[in-house]
């Protein structure tokens, strides 16, 4: 029974560094990139118009869809590791 108590704070100490390395990188590339850093990234083109922009209005999207499916294959790793995989 403590085995299971201490396995079981293992896989939410481990989920819980996961999520929290995933809210920096989107709180990095939504707030980060597209509104702290927009001026530095304005000389920079992309796609017709600057980095900063591109950021704002696709680039954090694509980071957010990225970081779902970069979730998802952890959290599997993690599953099968703690022996929870389907």
């Amino acid at each position: 029974m403590a085995d299971d108590k201490s396995k079981a704070a293992a896989y939410w100490k481990a989920n819980l560094r996961l999520i929290t390395g995933c809210l920096i990188v989107w709180a990095l590339v939504s707030y980060g990139c597209a509104i702290l850093l927009r001026p530095l990234l304005a000389g920079i083109p992309v796609g017709g118009t600057d980095l900063g922009f591109w950021f704002a209005q696709q680039g954090s999207i694509l980071a957010f869809i990225g970081l779902i499916f970069f979730y998802a294959w952890k959290m599997n790793r993690l599953d099968k590791k703690f022996g929870l995989g389907e």
